[in-house]
């Protein structure tokens, strides 16, 4: 959390316990309700604040995604499918490796849902102008001491009620 947020946790928990105070004393209330009601009111600035967080983030991927869009990326946005990835590899270092052929839009590296460990392959939304090039310049290119596999994805097959299971 940054100390601007932090600050602002702590003015809100602050501003709540008070207002807490003042009607529990205006009720008649005794002291332990009173504790109570700082705390509920210090509890519930905290996440009014990891909200406001949260909103603020998610506002600011999409005026990056936007910014994206308009520096002369046409918009059509294709899906790489990139195997054989090494497990220790994570987001950021497969970002940086595809950045250097066209701008990505997104990264995302599968896990097993039950260990939560990556299972070596994932997918790199880039723009559709930049796969052609990144395609011939990483499949069977080395990462990490591994041989990469990488082609444009399959569409993803409509699952239905039967698949599910």
């Amino acid at each position: 959390m940054k100390s601007s947020q932090v600050i602002t946790a702590f003015a809100l928990a602050i501003v709540m316990g008070v207002i807490a105070f003042l009607v529990a004393n205006t009720l008649g209330k005794d002291a332990p309700t009173i504790a109570v009601s700082a705390a509920l009111g210090a509890l519930v600035a905290n996440i009014i604040s990891s909200l406001l967080n949260k909103q603020s983030a998610s506002q600011s991927a999409d005026e990056q995604v936007n910014n994206n869009s308009a520096s002369g990326i046409n918009g059509d946005i294709k899906t790489l499918y990139v195997g054989n990835l090494p497990y220790r590899a994570n987001e950021a270092a497969v970002r940086t490796l595809f950045s250097a052929h066209g701008a990505v839009h997104s990264v995302r590296l599968m896990k097993d849902k039950h260990t939560g460990k990556r299972r070596g392959f994932g997918f790199v939304e880039m723009a559709a102008a930049d796969t052609a090039g990144a395609i011939s310049a990483l499949n069977d290119s080395e990462f990490q001491q591994r041989t990469l596999k990488v082609r444009e994805a399959k569409e993803r097959p409509e699952r239905t009620e039967s698949s599910v299971q």
